[in-house]
């Protein structure tokens, strides 16, 4: 009996301490999927207010999920804006080996063996281009779908291919497919009953040519900010007199005036900080479905012709940042090689005093006067 009691007390502490580990353990999961829930709940209020770090967090989680075949690759990524709730997505296709060489197996009782039925050519590439284009459909209508609070307006999507140029060796990334559509457009879709390629026509989509050879194509969107050094908005208009002198204003001022101008003619428009940007001072992204891209606007406050090397310097910078358009600003007015320039590169708009008075009127009810009236040109 003193032994069965010994035992007996032993059993019961054995049991107290492992009740107290479970108990333990169980506040620590509980604490767990409290702490996980509240970050969840976090997300989902920070998502519905269109905070775009969540919005990317669920846009990234939404793809992550998406199951394929083993050999397709997953790397992604997204990018969103919060003003005009526009995604930008680019994913990785896969290469042309997706498609299975064999369309079917036979087997051949003579020889005991099993041999493959090859596809040809043509099937294997119309194979491929169709998986390119189901994968890019699939990928913008999971988005949607997920997305139940309609804080996604529209999806501007590349496909890219990893993989290495076979002249070169090099490492490359060309996009094969690319597109853009909006919430509405897409829901009259009927998925189920679409030729894939034929959709993506007439979703205004590029598609590569040649896809099984790799032929690229440019994306309808391409514009990352993060490049530039963003500052501060600077409302200049609300403390301008009824009709301002444009040469009066600090540089700084100018410049946030300009912006607020491109603005008003309707893009997405944002001051760069000063010295790091090799002479950018804003940056304006086109949303117009045909004429898209990232534009660099310089401004020159001056009273004097704006230099040659000026102008020349700006197709430099346009062609370093990859954007579709240049815009010099000034209060001045250019010379006969400056604009002869400008018309032969194709990517450069002048924009002289004269232009500004007509501008700011047409888009901001603002009389301005710029500057300086340039001198009469001689007759050519």
């Amino acid at each position: 009996m003193r032994d069965h009691a010994r035992d007996e007390k032993k059993r019961v502490e054995k049991l107290e301490n492992a009740r107290a580990q479970h108990e333990e353990r169980n506040q620590e999961e509980a604490a767990r999927v409290e702490a996980w829930n509240t970050d969840l709940e976090q997300r989902r209020n920070a998502y519905r207010d269109r905070d775009v770090e969540a919005v990317e967090w669920f846009a990234d989680q939404v793809l992550a999920a998406s199951v394929y075949p083993h050999s397709f690759p997953k790397a992604h990524q997204v990018s969103y804006q919060a003003d005009t709730g526009d995604l930008l997505v680019e994913i990785d296709l896969p290469l042309e080996d997706v498609v299975p060489a064999a369309r079917s197996y036979r087997y051949v009782k003579s020889r005991d063996e099993i041999t493959p039925v090859p596809r040809s050519e043509k099937e294997c590439k119309e194979l491929y281009a169709s998986v390119l284009a189901q994968t890019a459909l699939r990928t913008v209508h999971e988005l949607f779908a997920a997305d139940t609070d309609g804080v996604i307006q529209s999806i501007a999507l590349n496909g890219h291919v990893a993989t290495i140029d076979r002249a070169t060796g090099r490492n490359v990334h060309p996009c094969l497919i690319t597109l853009q559509t909006d919430r509405d457009e897409f829901s009259q879709l009927v998925l189920t009953q679409v030729d894939p390629r034929a959709c993506l026509k007439r979703l205004r989509s590029l598609i590569s040519p040649n896809p099984y050879e790799l032929e690229p194509v440019r994306p309808l969107v391409t514009f990352d900010l993060s490049k530039f050094r963003i500052m501060d908005s600077l409302d200049v208009v609300a403390g301008l007199d009824s009709r301002p002198v444009l040469i009066d204003l600090t540089p700084t001022e100018f410049e946030h005036l300009i912006r607020q101008l491109f603005e008003a003619i309707g893009l997405d428009s944002v001051n760069t900080q000063p010295s790091r940007d090799e002479g950018v001072d804003a940056v304006a992204m086109n949303t117009d479905p045909v004429m898209k891209g990232l534009c660099i606007i310089q401004a020159k406050r001056t009273k004097n012709v704006v230099p040659f090397e000026t102008v020349s310097a700006l197709a430099g910078v346009v062609e370093h940042k990859r954007a579709a358009k240049g815009i010099l600003v000034t209060t001045s007015w250019f010379g006969r090689a400056s604009e002869a320039f400008a018309n032969e590169h194709g990517r450069l708009e002048l924009l002289d005093g004269a232009n500004l008075v007509h501008l700011f009127k047409e888009h901001m009810n603002l009389d301005v006067i710029p500057g300086p009236v340039p001198p009469k040109r001689r007759p050519k």
